[in-house]
């Protein structure tokens, strides 16, 4: 009788086990949501352990350190935002080991005894921690504390170590994908996104959501050409990249930054109003003049852009048009000057009869703030550089 009670309880629990396996299942093929999938795996292995307080870390390879995707518990509100050094705690020497640390009863072990009664606090009574493994490699540890069920049974270990293995498929999905997103949105050749991008960005922009206004800086390398004839293709190409981290150290992480096809680059600025994209362009164009580029191939070139600035939505209020104005500015210094900032409804920056040139005399004269003089200017007013 009473082996036939245990086969009906090991039964049960074998059906039970398979529904939840089924719905991790399901969560794993239906969805590429991270936290969705693993929220799943981690609710069902605390609907079957019932531990006091659980959590899951995942390992910053650059750092190498553990951060909390999800942490339930009394505690779990301080745990958001630390960072467990590799080999440091119990998750820790786990992840950095790749080993499992499972202890059913602190009391019974001496070292894990002094352990809780040093760390009373927590109320250790039991532990469970597993590894999260990909091939060879730890992407993360899951940690169960006071768990209400035998933790050394072979069939619990298994039990874990599968849903282990179901988050590790998990994660991996999640950075498969990341990893092709970021390919079909990145230039090879600069690390800079894509033209293709940059329309869903500014179809974001448009959003009612975000912030009413954004500026579109585009920018031209003068004379590329000769660097290409000159000395050959691949030498441009590592030019192009190098502009490119010059683009993304001088705007900063405010800005997104694109090659928009050939030596023409596109930033975008989200938030900026006509001023403050003007002060970061000409931090860009002065940063431009003092640079040396392909040091490393002992050139020390120097380089040149033109530059077309357009703020939305005073300079166009649809995607096709504010691209326009920032694209037309841009042409307007190409096709005459070259090495200038045309800025739309204003003209040129630098130079005779520049925006700069007469904002300091106005200045200087007293009669009115420079900032006044950019308010109050009109395309009519302006001196905006004839087409060429």
């Amino acid at each position: 009788m009473k082996g036939l009670q245990q086969i009906e309880i090991t039964g049960s629990l074998q059906q039970e086990h398979l529904r939840l396996f089924h719905d991790v299942a399901y969560e794993l093929t239906s969805t590429l949501e991270l936290e969705t999938v693993l929220t799943t795996i981690m609710t069902k292995m605390a609907q079957f352990f019932g531990p006091e307080r659980w959590s899951m870390l995942m390992i910053d390879e650059k750092a190498g350190e553990l951060y909390y995707v999800i942490a339930v518990g009394e505690d779990s509100t301080s745990l958001q935002g630390l960072r467990v050094p590799l080999g440091s705690g119990i998750a820790g020497w786990v992840a950095a080991t790749g080993n499992p640390m499972v202890v059913p009863d602190v009391t019974l072990d001496p070292q894990w005894l002094a352990f809780s009664r040093e760390h009373a606090d927590l109320g250790i009574q039991s532990i469970a921690c597993l590894p999260v493994r990909s091939a060879d490699r730890v992407l993360g540890v899951i940690q169960l504390m006071n768990s209400k069920f035998d933790l050394l049974s072979e069939y619990s270990l298994s039990f874990l170590r599968i849903l282990c293995d179901f988050a590790a498929i998990a994660i991996q999905n999640a950075r498969s994908m990341r990893l092709i997103h970021e390919l079909s949105i990145t230039d090879d050749c600069t690390g800079l996104f894509n033209a293709r991008y940059l329309y869903e960005q500014l179809q974001e922009q448009l959003l009612p959501s975000h912030r009413p206004n954004f500026s579109l800086l585009f920018m031209d390398l003068d004379h590329f050409k000769n660097v290409n004839d000159t000395y050959g293709h691949l030498v441009g190409s590592r030019l192009l990249a190098e502009v490119g981290d010059l683009l993304r150290r001088q705007l900063g992480p405010d800005a997104m930054c694109f090659r928009y096809g050939g030596d023409e680059f596109v930033a975008l600025l989200p938030g900026y109003d006509k001023m403050t994209a003007m002060e970061v362009s000409k931090k860009l164009y002065h940063a431009m003049h003092a640079a040396r580029f392909l040091e490393s191939e002992g050139l020390a070139l120097e380089l040149r852009g033109s530059f077309g600035l357009a703020t939305y939505p005073e300079d166009g209020d649809t995607i096709p048009t504010i691209i326009r104005a920032a694209d037309t500015m841009m042409y307007e210094v190409k096709g005459s000057t070259r090495d200038n900032l045309a800025v739309a409804g204003l003209g040129l920056l630098f130079g005779e009869g520049s925006i700069e040139l007469r904002m300091n005399e106005v200045a200087a004269e007293g009669k009115r703030e420079p900032s006044l003089l950019l308010r109050d200017a009109s395309p009519e007013q302006a001196d905006v550089v004839p087409q060429a």
